[in-house]
């Protein structure tokens, strides 16, 4: 099921990002990096993603900042925020605004892994609803035509 999911990483610290991406293709993940949330917004304006891993303190267009740009245009990707700095208000901020999950650096990549599939099972039943929502509205209306 993991080898499914299409995830993008957003983190500014390239060590960090390079390893975690190394980390998770060893587990048979489709994963790609990128280094700014501009980056991220641009990669989900191109390719389909189902799950965005986002690091919260980056240079110029914050983490928050950018899960705000991602809900707003592509709201039924899920994203689990990153930090390396505890701060409770960021995350409860964070989830307000539609975050999956948040998780603490360093994290545990099964942890990690897990929070993921969660994600994406989230994602695949809202678009399962979206669906059947508009099949229930099509068989509506074909029933008011006759």
């Amino acid at each position: 099921m993991i080898e499914n999911i299409r995830l993008l990483v957003v983190d500014d610290e390239l060590d960090f990002l390079e390893t975690l991406m190394k980390r998770l293709k060893k587990r048979g993940v489709q994963v790609k990096g990128v280094k700014s949330g501009e980056e991220a917004l641009e990669c989900l304006s191109q390719d389909p993603f189902d799950v965005v891993i986002l690091d919260v303190k980056m240079p110029g267009m914050d983490g928050l900042e950018t899960l705000r740009a991602i809900k707003a245009r592509h709201p039924l990707v899920e994203v689990i925020m990153l930090t390396g700095h505890a701060n409770v208000e960021t995350a409860v901020t964070g989830m307000e605004l539609g975050a999956f999950d948040y998780l603490m650096k360093p994290m545990d990549i099964d942890e990690l892994l897990y929070k993921v599939q969660d994600a994406y099972q989230k994602k695949v039943l809202h678009e399962t609803r979206i669906a059947l929502r508009r099949k229930i509205a099509q068989g509506e209306l074909e029933n008011e035509e006759t």
